[in-house]
């Protein structure tokens, strides 16, 4: 039995090389899925019984009734501030409770007043600020309007269902007797897999039966359907239906995972964008079960892709006429739970993200160090290996903030434990990266090594802290340890236990500067269906494995959170990475997107996939940089390094087998490269890190699609290859081998200037433009009419830059003028969130340079100071002198203004102005 555990456990790891589609369910594979997709539309059942309708000031609350089954459920429509509407749809009497997505919503969402519009017998229209829904009693509908436009309809197509619990009647012949037709009314489920399905060797047995739930969601004058992460696939999202399979979320752990699918892999975010040149409308699925996502939009016909197509070449925008009658069709079907639906109704792209960020929470700003170059590799040898890998960097003048260390730093795969022999001394260790100002970040993943002796296991044995199985008995699986069980985190006490894990006196040599890595936490299992945990395991309150499956990793990454709050007693703020991950997993941890490959189609598509999960909440993203897979040549590691450097997360990992690659081991021709590469990153982190603190104001995305800045523009829709860094920098990095050349659009008209950052050479936003390439350079651009701060003094580390001086760019737009913001704090702690900061604002009219305070009331005693001021695109001639008032005292400080001829265009440099950051200034050329 051992030797076919152990062989089972290497066919896994020997497959995990390549994806073998037959490990994996298609939706016809899935039984709830071909149920649901197979519904024949325009002929719905449900109708809403009008006279049970309540109106209270917040909600509407009507029974809604399948009048084919005569079963019985409550709808719920409920207004909530900020443009939103919540849809719930319960079983009025269930043989059994059913699940209900506690873990997504940062809290319960605040309720705002309706207002009734009109009633009768067919109709009935509530309103709430700009914004009406009108109820359909037969065939059941309901449609949403926003100043009077219809965007959004509910039921229009006839696919929603919910299956009801009920008793098995397939167990019981009597039940399918003519006399006791009358008695047993309900429609019977015929579908082979309803009580009881089978995939490969596993069987689930389903012991509650069918309960799928389901919903098609029409929007109209929509072009463009985005999110619903996480997919290896464009950004603006493919036809399914009629075409392949649906968009699947249920998180797995899919190696090497295939480009261009909508097959499930590590995270599931069910919020869908449907976007249009007028307006952008989004929905937040609510629900943690399996899901399947059908789309299909009518701008996806062969006739709409290829006016695209010309209008991208061309910079042409189409006329917004074309999209009004469009529309994006999506159907959403689930194995569980109840109906917990979000329509947010923008009306644009970043009122989306908002209004979605209000019920999810944002991701607090993270540490300075978490926005530096992280270097990792499964895995660093011993102590020594870690030292000589920092102490390289050094040596070559690279900036490290962080060293990461995989399982095989722990006591045979026991996490909480240290390898005895190779890292004897952890803390020694910790205490010297610290002391070249670096951080350790290791591993935690959640399955459990069942061995006698091993305190963890001996603590959940004791205290029923395990998942059980189907029979009740704790579930086994195999998983890097060999024998392993996973812990029941939906239960409070096993959180709480866990957390505790955490803690100094408990993570012997642990640290403070020590931080962690969840990973296989879809969570993966080796010998599982599908590589994860059966359906049918049992979680605390006698939940279904079903029910919860893509909120596992969220719920072990914060009990992570929890734990190092209370490790350093709410002084530091964490820094969690997560592989798995659902709606609210951002207000705990970072994401990045598995384990890719060494090849060129994977770094291209790092980019939209970053992109998508950054407009579903999630703005900490990145990509394995080099490829975890397979040994990357000397151009596309230059290439990834140039392109990782311009994307939130910024972390070098590959695999045990790989070559090792750290960028000082490379000819000095491709180091010098690398090391450009990662100093221009860290130039910027002064824009990286006012963009989360931004972020946490507003729930922007740090990393932005140019159809969220340019919403109006047909043009950008289909544009992935080039994106925003806020609303300032526009890149577009090189993802194809052998290029001399990258074609990037420049967005918002002929009055829009673009500064390339190296030359500051001037574009127009006046459509596509090709800009040469050599291997030294990463198309990036400032847009005119914006002040980025920036750090152009290398240090070997983040923190040993806390108090050097700033340096701004002042890109000027077509009116001469430009505006800019920097946030400061102490970089690690949240004394921020008692007001110790800075927020300035920089502006810059009529030939004089302003700084202020945007909050007056924030405070922070910041040692940091101008260094100097560039200002590009100025069109006048050149100043001879500058002068100074600072904190609007009547001297004023004479500074000399050059021209700097090391550009090729254009550029006036005030040096050393010498201002600190507490004061305010004005510098009039």
């Amino acid at each position: 039995m051992e030797l076919l555990k152990i062989l089972t456990l290497l066919s896994v790891i020997t497959y995990t090389f390549c994806v073998d589609h037959g490990n994996f369910k298609t939706c016809a594979q899935s039984s709830f899925c071909r149920r649901c997709r197979e519904m024949e539309p325009n002929k719905s059942p449900y109708v809403l019984n009008f006279p049970s309708a309540q109106i209270t000031p917040n909600s509407v609350h009507v029974e809604l009734w399948n009048n084919e089954e005569q079963v019985v459920f409550n709808l719920t429509l409920s207004a909530l501030v900020d443009n939103t509407f919540r849809l719930q749809v319960e079983e009025a009497s269930p043989l059994r409770d059913r699940f209900r997505s506690l873990y997504a919503l940062k809290s319960d969402p605040v309720l705002a007043q309706l207002e009734m519009v009109s009633r009768n017998e067919d109709e009935i229209t509530i309103k709430n600020g700009d914004n009406a829904v009108k109820l359909i009693r037969s065939p059941f509908r309901i449609d949403f309007f926003s100043d009077t436009e219809f965007v959004a309809s509910v039921n229009a197509r006839g696919l929603f269902k919910f299956e009801h619990y009920r008793k098995n009647d397939q167990s019981d012949p009597a039940a399918n007797d003519a006399e006791n037709a009358d008695a047993n009314s309900e429609k019977k489920i015929t579908d082979p897999g309803a009580w009881e399905e089978n995939f490969k060797s596993f069987r689930d047995s389903k012991p509650f039966g069918p309960s799928a739930v389901a919903m098609d969601i029409t929007f109209h004058g929509a072009s463009h359907a985005y999110g619903i992460p996480e997919h290896a696939d464009s950004l603006a999202l493919k036809d399914t239906k009629d075409k392949t399979d649906p968009f699947r979320h249920y998180n797995l752990d899919v190696f090497e995972y295939e480009l261009d699918s909508p097959m499930a892999i590590y995270g599931a975010i069910p919020l869908l964008y449907a976007h249009g040149p007028k307006r952008t409308t989004g929905v937040f699925w609510n629900n943690p079960s399996e899901t399947w996502i059908d789309i299909k939009s009518s701008s996806n016909s062969e006739n709409n892709v290829m006016n695209s197509i010309v209008n991208f070449v061309s910079g042409r925008s189409s006329d917004g006429e074309e999209n009004k009658d469009k529309t994006v069709e999506s159907h959403f079907m689930s194995e569980s739970g109840v109906i917990d639906v979000f329509f947010l109704l923008g009306p644009n792209p970043k009122d989306v993200i908002r209004e979605y960020a209000r019920l999810t929470g944002v991701s607090p700003i993270p540490q300075y160090f978490a926005l530096g170059y992280h270097q990792s590799r499964w895995n660093y040898n011993d102590e020594d290996d870690v030292m000589s890998v920092s102490d390289n960097f050094d040596n070559s003048d690279i900036p490290l903030d962080v060293i990461w260390l995989d399982i095989e730093y722990t006591d045979h795969k026991k996490y909480f434990t240290w390898d005895p022999i190779r890292f004897a001394h952890p803390r020694i260790m910790q205490q010297n990266l610290t002391s070249q100002g670096r951080k350790l970040v290791v591993i935690i993943d959640p399955h459990i090594k069942r061995e006698s002796g091993y305190f963890l296991h001996e603590d959940a044995l004791a205290n029923d802290y395990y998942v059980k199985n189907a029979e009740g008995a704790v579930y086994e699986g195999w998983c890097w340890p060999g024998s392993s069980s996973y812990l029941d985190f939906l239960n409070p006490v096993v959180m709480s236990y866990y957390s505790s894990l955490y803690s100094l006196d408990k993570f012997p040599e642990a640290t403070n500067d020590m931080y962690l890595w969840n990973d296989m936490n879809e969570p993966s299992v080796f010998n599982g269906p599908e590589i994860t945990m059966p359906k049918d395991c049992i979680h605390y309150g006698n939940w279904e494995h079903r029910e919860i499956h893509n909120t596992y990793g969220l719920l072990q990454v914060k009990a992570t959170y929890d734990g190092l709050i209370a490790r350093s007693k709410g002084t530091k703020r964490p820094f969690i990475l997560t592989r798995s991950f659902f709606a609210g997993s951002q207000r705990y941890a970072a994401m990045w997107t598995g384990d890719n490959s060494a090849e060129w189609s994977h770094l291209k598509i790092s980019i939209p996939m970053c992109l998508s999960v950054s407009i579903a909440g999630m703005p900490s993203c990145g990509a394995d940089v080099g490829g975890f897979f397979k040994n990357p040549d000397n151009e596309l590691m230059i290439r990834w390094y140039q392109a990782g450097a311009f994307l939130p997360f910024y972390r070098a990992h590959s695999h045990i087998d790989t070559k090792r690659r750290e960028p000082y081991l490379f000819p000095p021709e491709v180091r010098n490269l690398l090391r450009d590469a990662i100093r221009k990153r860290y130039v910027y982190l002064p824009l990286w890190y006012t963009l989360y603190h931004e972020h946490e104001i507003s729930g922007l995305p740090v990393i932005r699609p140019l159809f969220m800045e340019y919403p109006s523009d047909p043009a950008v829709s289909t544009i992935e290859s080039t994106y925003m860094v806020g609303s300032s920098l526009l890149c577009s990095p090189v993802t194809s081998a052998g290029a001399s050349s990258v074609d990037v659009y420049f967005p918002g008209g002929s009055d829009e200037l673009w500064y390339d950052i190296d030359t500051y050479k001037q574009y127009k936003g006046e459509g596509t433009v090709t800009v040469p390439v050599d291997m030294a350079k990463i198309p990036v651009f400032q847009k005119g009419g914006t002040i980025i701060p920036t750090k152009q003094r290398y240090r070997r580390s983040l923190t040993l830059t806390h108090d050097d001086p700033y340096t701004l760019i002042v890109a000027l737009d077509s009116k001469g003028e430009a505006n800019g913001t920097l946030y400061i704090d102490d970089n690690e702690s949240f004394e921020y969130q008692k007001g110790k900061y800075l927020y300035l604002s920089f502006t810059f009219k009529n030939n004089v340079l302003t700084a202020r305070r945007i909050d007056q009331d924030a405070t922070y005693p910041a040692n940091s100071w101008i260094e100097r001021v560039i200002v590009i695109g100025y069109s006048k001639s050149a100043p001879a002198a500058a002068s100074l008032k600072i904190d609007g005292k009547k001297d004023i400080i004479k500074l000399p203004v050059t021209l700097d001829e090391t550009r090729q265009h254009k550029t006036l440099v005030v040096k050393k102005p010498a201002v600190k950051m507490t004061q305010t200034w004005s510098i009039t050329l």
